[in-house]
Parts: structure tokens; C-alpha cells; sequence
């Protein structure tokens, strides 16, 4: 199927935040965000760390061991990660078209939301630099410690349905990876998988997804032209 066509049956559209709309870590990379994760947990005695979390340049990997290890280092973890990425926001870099598909599924009179593993806080400082908090209905994100309530579990897209008072199954998803695909499977989300580097349109091919597409400015077009026809 097209991704043109998941979205003209879609009631309502989902966005993941890192990745269709812009790319967070552009100016701060991911991996200094984790050292600096690493970090704290350092500063808590624990500098013994499986060599997959010791090694990762993502800071999701340390953030997720953290909270096998206690509340409060899940907590403390986690407000480092959120302060890290409110300040990255301001070198953020947009992808191409995502704020033309916002306006543009906005005008269309179809709820929208962004469902995200980032934190609420982060994105919600992106929507106001670029005055487009009005047109988003609902952030779905990350605000709290508990990382089983993350992507891949489905929890963020439920949450999102019920906040735009939609049923699963009348929403579209755009995500770039396959935690996304997997969460709006368990969902009961069409999903389009956004194929933004090499090998992932075969990665997504191979997860079954709904739809793949390689930029969201071909959405974007593709949705004014439709609804220009709709409107003679």
C-alpha cells in the first residue's frame, strides 16, 4: 500500500518526534548525551555497566538500564536526559516537509499528534520555537521515569487515540524505526515507516510495515493536491 493511501483513510496522523519531524540530536550528538547519562549513574557507584550500555552512543540504551536498577536512578537519569534535550532543541535540525504535513493535515480538520519516546517538555519547547504548539492536539511523550511505558509498548499510541477520541485503528503513524512499527502493531496503528537512511527501507519491508516512505515532503505535497481537488 502507499503511504498516500494510509493517510487518505486515516482519521487521525501520529507523529514520532526524532526523525519525521526534525532531528533532535543534529547539534549535540546522541552519544555525548549518553556519556553524560553514563555519568550520573557513575556518580551513584555504578561503573560496572553491561558492555552494551557502557559502549552505546544512544542514550535511550542507558535510560532503559537505569531503570532496571531502582526508581531513583531511573529518575535521576531521566531528568538529566530531559534537560539534555530541551537545550538540544535549539540545534535541532528540521526535516524537510514535517512543518509543511503539520499545516497542511491541520487545515484538513483531522486531529494530530506527536507520539514520542522523547520527553513531553523537549518537544513541547520545539512546537513553541516554531509556533506550532496550536496545531498539534495532543503530545503523547515521554513524562515520567518509567521506560515500560516507552516505544515499543503501545501504551503512547493508546494514550493518543484516547486523548484525540479516535479508535486505534483510524490512525496513521509515521515513524523511522522499527520500535515504532512494532508499538503501532500492538496497537492496532497502520504504520508508514519513514526510510530516512540506507537499509532501512529493506529493514522495514522485512517488518511488515503498512506503507514506506522516503520523505515526508512527498506526503506533504501529495495532501495539498488532494486537497485542492476536494475543494473545487
Amino acid at each position: 500500500m502507499r503511504a498516500a493511501d494510509v493517510l487518505a483513510r486515516a482519521g487521525a496522523l501520529f507523529l514520532d518526534f526524532d526523525g519525521p519531524v526534525c532531528s533532535v540530536f543534529a547539534g549535540i550528538p546522541a552519544s555525548t548525551v549518553a556519556d553524560q547519562l553514563r555519568g550520573v549513574l557513575a556518580d551513584g557507584g555504578y561503573t560496572d555497566l553491561p558492555e552494551a550500555v557502557a559502549t552505546s552512543d544512544d542514550p535511550f540504551d542507558v535510560f532503559c538500564y537505569a531503570a532496571t536498577l531502582g526508581e531513583d536512578e531511573a529518575r535521576y537519569v531521566e531528568a538529566t536526559f530531559t534537560a539534555h534535550e530541551i537545550e538540544a532543541i535549539s540545534s535541532a535540525t528540521l526535516t524537510e516537509g514535517a512543518h509543511e504535513l503539520i499545516h497542511v493535515w491541520h487545515d484538513s480538520g483531522r486531529p494530530i499528534a506527536i507520539v514520542s519516546n522523547n520527553s513531553t517538555t523537549a518537544i513541547n519547547t520545539y512546537l513553541d520555537l516554531y509556533d506550532l504548539r496550536a496545531l498539534i492536539d495532543y503530545v503523547s511523550a515521554r513524562n515520567s521515569p518509567d521506560a515500560g511505558l516507552l516505544k515499543p509498548s503501545p501504551y503512547l499510541l493508546y494514550r493518543g487515540a484516547a486523548e484525540l477520541g479516535v479508535t486505534p485503528d483510524k490512525c496513521a503513524f509515521i515513524g523511522d524505526s522499527i520500535t515504532d512499527i512494532d508499538a503501532a502493531r500492538a496497537a492496532g496503528v497502520q504504520s508508514i515507516g519513514f526510510a530516512n537512511k540506507r537499509g532501512k527501507r529493506a529493514k522495514f519491508a522485512a517488518a511488515e510495515v503498512d506503507a514506506i516512505t522516503d520523505e515526508i515532503t512527498g506526503l506533504a505535497t501529495h495532501l495539498i493536491e488532494t486537497r485542492r481537488t476536494d475543494l473545487r
